[in-house]
Order: structure tokens, then C-alpha cells, then sequence
């Protein structure tokens, strides 16, 4: 029997017994209740939440792996400064009052509050609502976020379609589980797409025959990815030009005057400009192939098209997708079951709606301000630009002009190395907060999120470290972020839904409602409210024929570079916990490394096989990786999974593959200004080297480098 003693026992813990604790999930956007095991103060495993209307109880690999954040051992464990100066990695620890009081001392001497700049990723809700608090009451622009990840994944560019194509600005809901007819359109909805978990699950529900067929499912994307192995169908169309894929599936509707919804006359207008010849020429796909599904799709009683991923990594993204989106509309599946919704907004007027991601673009903007020398502190929280932005933009170089920059990161990633001062942040297990699921589910949810451990280290929650500065800094400062902590703020945020006659659970004190949001893992409304958009005038208009443009000259670089999130390390995230590096990609099995994917076809004109080494190169760099020889991949294109290739970021991340975006364009749609990650062009060249990749195929590990 091992005896694990208490040096500091929880009130609320018997030893030996197990306490279960609700949450939320924050290895992604998504939003996902989990419920935390721990024995001893310890904690133990991490499930979904079977209350969760978003999830059910289900959870996918890296939230299973929270617990490798927490316990990692190349943590931060207080406050750090660099001894040496930035990049020396010599690290030497800070009291919190001290590095507190040099914030304070940096921010009060600025000249102009609009010096100071705030870059964050996919933050919780909570700690958005007091970045965005505790800049506006300095006077200095709002936080701009952005992350990989979110870029990956079109979510600026799906927000844009929101409001173009409904007039709001939450993100679009695609009811997968009452369909029986879904095309997707570079939608990876079973892999990292949105909620990945949720609509694994709702998936799971249109495949299980509730309307006495199994459901059919086509996606159209230049790589079989996981969700296209899923899929009845998959369409290698040509990179870019997926939208005309969806545009000529429209006009066939049209001419051919298919499905039983009443007269399509009043929107024929969105098709004047396009030609189903044309359209299958171009998008690679023919034309008697698009003309089935399109008998397909408007024959059936419930059926949707879904667009976003790498439909919206093209400098046509937006007009892309409002092409895809338009399909819903020729069906009447706009607020209809098996359709299209929208995802709620917060219910409360304390909780202030998620704000949209940002565009490359004005990730630009903050990059040539700091260029300009206009920026003199900069701060930094759940990104990481330095590994994430394409070398070309230049981050790494306007940094290095910044006299005085903080990161909050648990991890010394590649930004955190070029900061005067690391905060360490807790890791989501040992704070709290608040998240409203977006895409949610079809009801309102706002999901709690709190310590279910005490912190491992000296650590400190970012929220707590903006409330201890704004005390310091005083006036309207103070006056906007007057809580005494995170608990505080988020009791007095969330106090208001008590009252809601729409709960799930009634409480009749804010107390006791506070101690039910934390027992559930969040509050919702017991029954399904499926909010229902209104179409704006788009549909009166002629769609937009948008060519997709590359950087690289075809005849110099003769392939498409397609870079793809992976399904364990995401945008890289993930890269720092071993269980996730083990984790082999479902398509490939391979592991702890980063691999160029090739078709037989391509393989073949180049001379190499598995294993063999290539040189990738664009206009804007190169790198070297071991080459997969996959059938599931147009001859034109290559893949190369993202999340390898980091300086830094721990053992298990650090010095491992190469790093895909290093050789993007820094380009951008011009109509959302989203990164166009899917328009580089690039070249392979065999360099005669060969290096054996850790896969599954290999019983004996074969190539895996051993851990230090």
C-alpha cells in the first residue's frame, strides 16, 4: 500500500476517496464539460462531461491529455526573467510583487496609452472580457486575437459569412445529426474543425439511420484527410477551387429546376455568372459527377452543405464559402431541421459575447506598428507568433523593436524566449473562468471552468495578475476591474443567469445557483432552442466567380503545398506532451516527427520512396522531412502535418520536425483579410538522404528518437 500524505489536505477531500469536479476544456476553442478524477489532492483522469449538452460525455485525445499540461515537467514555476537578455535562456526567477510592480512601472510611463498592445489567442471568455476591460480603461486598442489554429480553421473567415450571409455575428451551427445529405466543403469536422467532439458526435447520430438509411456524406478536399475516409464519397478537387464545385452544384439545381421546395426563380440571379462547364473544368471535378450529387442533394428532405478549413485558407475564401452556403438556401435548409442555425449568443449581459477572432491582417497592422517603433510594451497570452506566423511576416524581427515585452505562457515557447518577462499563467486545471461554446449547441450554454487541483507552482491565473495591476495602476483603471479576484469577478458575471427561467436547475440564492454552476459544469437551458437565422440580401445578388491566386511561379515551383492541422498537436500546442507526440496521425501512423506526403504518381517522377528525404521549397524558405508515399493526395499537391518543427517549447517538442509555415506566403483574402495559408506554391528535390519514421507498421519503433 502506498501512503500519500497531505502537506496541505483540500477541506472538501477525504484521503483515499475520489472527488469528481466539473469543467470546461481548454486544449481547444471548442468548449467542451469535463469532469476531473482526483485522489489525494492529485488529479487522477479526465472524462467528458455526460451533462454537457455540447459534448455528452464525450471527449477526443487532447483533452484527454490535460493532464500532461499539468504535470509537465518543463513547466514554469514562478515568475522568470532572462538573466542574459532575451534568447539567452538563462533564466532566473522574480518575485510577483516585483514583476508586478516593473509592469506597472513600464505601463504608467508611456506616453501615449495606444503604445501598449495586447496579443492573445482563443482566450476563455472571462479573461477576454478583462484584457478587452483593462485596455480600454488605459485608453489603448483592444487585444488583438489570433492564433494558428483558429487561422486553420477559417474562423475569422466563417464569422465574415456569418455576418454577410445572416447579419450576425456568431458562428453558423450545421445540424449533422438530423441530416440525411451532407457535402462538405474542406470541413475536417471529424478532426479539428470547430467541435470536433461534438460533431464527431452528432455525425455518429446521422450514421446511425434515424431515418432509415445510414445517411450519405461526400467531402471535397485536395487530401483524404480522417473525415474524408469517413465519408462516403471524397472529391480530390483542385486547391482553391471548391467554391466553384459548390457554384456549379447550384446552377444545376437551377436549370434543371431540382428538388420539391417551390419556385427557385427568385434566386437564380446568384447564378447568372456561372458556367457548369467552366466550373468543372476548373475545380478538376466532371461534370456528370457534380450534376449526381446535385440530383443527390436536392432530392433529399434534410440535407446540408458545410464550408470552412481549407475553403477558407484561399485569397477566395469568402466568396468560397458564401458559394457553399448558398446551396442551404436553394434547399430551404436555413433554420430548418438537418440545416443551417446559428449558435447562441451569452445569456447574460455581465457575460459579454466571445469576441471574433482577428485577420491576418490585423495581426499585419500590429506587426508594422511595431516595426514603426510604435509600440513600446507588448503582451502576450495563448499565442505563439513567433512559431505560428509565417517567417515572411516578419514578427520575429518588429518583436525585437519592442523595448519591453511580457508573456504569460506555462511554457518557454519561441515568443516566451524573446520576452523580458514571463508571467507563467495556471494551466486551465488550477483556474477559473467561464466559456460560451461557439458553435454551440442548440440551446444557450455558458460552461464553468475551476481549479479542480491547487496550483502545483508560483504560478499566477493572467486574470489575477490584470486585476493586480489595475489596484497598482489606480483610477478608471481600478474603476473598470474592481474585484478583488477571479472568483470574485466571475461570482458577481455569472449571478445574473440565477434567475433564469430557462435553467436546467433552479437555485433560489446566487450562492447556492454558484454552487450548482460549479457541480454541473455550467449553465443551461433545459430545453432546445434552435435559433434561427434570417437571410440578408445576399441572395440577391450574383455570386462571385473568384479565381484563387498562388505565390510561386508554377514552372519553378510545380506543386501546392498543403499544410493541415494535426489531429493530436493541432497548430503545435500540443507538441510539448508526450502522449500526444505518440499519438500516430490515423491516416499515415506516423509519430514524433514531421513527414512530406506525396502521391505515388509524384513519388515516381521524383525517384523516391518512404523514408527517402526531400527538400520542400517556396519562395519564402525550405525544409527537409522524410517523405510518406500516400494514395489518398492530388499528383499536384503535398501535405505536410503543422505542429512540428518548435526551438523551444520543452523536451519533447523542442528540436523535432520542421515547422510547414515557415514556407507560407504572409497573403491574405482581400475580402476578410484571413491568411491564405493554401496559397503557396512550392518544389521537391531529393537530397539522397533517408531517415525511417516512427509508424505503427514498424513493431520496433523504428526511427524514434530516444527521449532526454
Amino acid at each position: 500500500m502506498v501512503i500519500e500524505p497531505f502537506v496541505r489536505p483540500p477541506e472538501d477531500v477525504l484521503p483515499g476517496q475520489a472527488t469528481w469536479y466539473a469543467s470546461t476544456c481548454r486544449q481547444c476553442s471548442a468548449g467542451c464539460g469535463i469532469i476531473v478524477r482526483v485522489i489525494n489532492g492529485r488529479a487522477k483522469k479526465i472524462e467528458g462531461n455526460p451533462l454537457h449538452p455540447l459534448n455528452h460525455g464525450k471527449l477526443c485525445a487532447r483533452g484527454q491529455a490535460g493532464l500532461q499540461v499539468l504535470y509537465n515537467p518543463d513547466r514554469l514555476q514562478s515568475a522568470v526573467r532572462q538573466s542574459g537578455g532575451r534568447g539567452s535562456r538563462k533564466f532566473e526567477p522574480v518575485y510577483w510583487d516585483d514583476a508586478l510592480q516593473q509592469v506597472t512601472d513600464k505601463i504608467s510611463a508611456l506616453s501615449d496609452p495606444g503604445r501598449l498592445a495586447f496579443l492573445g489567442g482563443m482566450m476563455p471568455d472571462h479573461l477576454s472580457m478583462l484584457s478587452t476591460l483593462f485596455c480600454e480603461s488605459l485608453g489603448a486598442p483592444p487585444p488583438v486575437l489570433w492564433d494558428l489554429h483558429s487561422a486553420l480553421e477559417g474562423r475569422a473567415t466563417a464569422a465574415r459569412l456569418s455576418e454577410a450571409f445572416f447579419g450576425a455575428t456568431e458562428l453558423p451551427v450545421y445540424d449533422l445529426a438530423r441530416a440525411e445529405v451532407v457535402l462538405s466543403f474542406g470541413a475536417n469536422f471529424l478532426e479539428t474543425w470547430m467541435s470536433p467532439v461534438a460533431q464527431s458526435y452528432d455525425y455518429g447520430l446521422l450514421r446511425q439511420g434515424q431515418f432509415g438509411g445510414r445517411g450519405f456524406f461526400v467531402q471535397f478536399e485536395p487530401r483524404l484527410s480522417a473525415t474524408a475516409a469517413s465519408a462516403d464519397e471524397w472529391i480530390p478537387v483542385r486547391p482553391g477551387t471548391e467554391g466553384y464545385a459548390a457554384l456549379a452544384i447550384g446552377r444545376i439545381i437551377i436549370e434543371e429546376r431540382l428538388g420539391h421546395v417551390g419556385s427557385l426563380r427568385p434566386l437564380s440571379v446568384m447564378y447568372q455568372d456561372v458556367d457548369v462547364g467552366e466550373m468543372a473544368e476548373a475545380s478538376q471535378v466532371p461534370a456528370e459527377t457534380l450534376r449526381r450529387l446535385a440530383r443527390v442533394f436536392s432530392d433529399a428532405d434534410q440535407a446540408v452543405a458545410i464550408p470552412g478549413g481549407s475553403l477558407a485558407g484561399h485569397s477566395n475564401g469568402l466568396a468560397s464559402m458564401l458559394a457553399v452556403q448558398s446551396l442551404n438556401v436553394l434547399v430551404a435548409q436555413i433554420g430548418r431541421e438537418g440545416g443551417v442555425f446559428l449558435s447562441h449568443p451569452s445569456p447574460a449581459t455581465a457575460l459579454p459575447p466571445t469576441p471574433r477572432v482577428h485577420s491576418f491582417l490585423d495581426v499585419a497592422d500590429l506587426i508594422r506598428r511595431m516595426k514603426a517603433g510604435e509600440v513600446d510594451v507588448l503582451l502576450v497570452h495563448g499565442s505563439n507568433p513567433a512559431f505560428e506566423l509565417p517567417a515572411s511576416a516578419g514578427f520575429s524581427e518588429a518583436m525585437a523593436r519592442v523595448p519591453f515585452v511580457v508573456s504569460f505562457s506555462s511554457f518557454v515557447d519561441e515568443t516566451a524566449l524573446q520576452s523580458d518577462l514571463i508571467l507563467p499563467d495556471h494551466t486551465y486545471l488550477e483556474s477559473w473562468g467561464y466559456q460560451v461554446p461557439a458553435p454551440g449547441p442548440s440551446r444557450p450554454v455558458v460552461g464553468s471552468q475551476q481549479p479542480v487541483v491547487a496550483p502545483l507552482y508560483d504560478s499566477r491565473a493572467t486574470a489575477e495578475v490584470l486585476l493586480a495591476l489595475a489596484v497598482r495602476l489606480g483610477g478608471p483603471v481600478a474603476q473598470a476591474l474592481p474585484w478583488s479576484d477571479e472568483a470574485d469577478f466571475l461570482q458577481s458575471a455569472v449571478s445574473e443567469l440565477s434567475g433564469s427561467s430557462l435553467s436546467a436547475f433552479a437555485a433560489e440564492t446566487p450562492a447556492g445557483f454558484w454552487a450548482l454552476w460549479r457541480q454541473a459544469g455550467g449553465w443551461w437551458s433545459e430545453k432546445e432552442i434552435p435559433r434561427e437565422p434570417e437571410v440578408t440580401a445576399v441572395v440577391k445578388s450574383p455570386l462571385a466567380v473568384s479565381e484563387p491566386k498562388f505565390e510561386g511561379d508554377p514552372q519553378d515551383y510545380p506543386f501546392h503545398l498543403y499544410p493541415y492541422p494535426s489531429i493530436a498537436l493541432s497548430d503545435g500546442r500540443g507538441a510539448n506532451l508526450p502522449g500526444l507526440q505518440e499519438t500516430p496521425d490515423p491516416m499515415t501512423t506516423a509519430s514524433w516527427g514531421t513527414w512530406v506526403e506525396l502521391s505515388p504518381e509524384a513519388a515516381r517522377s521524383l525517384g523516391v520512396s518512404d523514408n527517402d528525404i526531400v527538400r520542400v521549397s517556396s519562395p519564402f524558405g525550405s525544409l527537409e522531412a522524410p517523405v510518406v508515399v500516400y494514395p489518398g493526395l492530388r499528383p499536384d499537391v503535398i501535405a505536410i502535418p503543422v505542429g512540428q518543427g518548435h526551438t523551444d517549447y520543452g523536451r519533447f517538442a523542442q528540436q523535432r520536425g520542421s515547422n510547414p509555415v515557415s514556407l507560407l506566403a504572409a497573403v491574405a483574402d482581400p475580402d476578410t483579410g484571413a491568411l491564405a495559408w493554401g496559397a503557396t506554391r512550392v518544389r521537391v528535390e531529393p537530397t539522397g538522404g533517408r531517415r525511417e519514421l516512427a509508424r505503427v507498421e514498424s513493431l520496433e519503433g523504428a526511427g524514434r528518437e530516444t527521449l532526454r
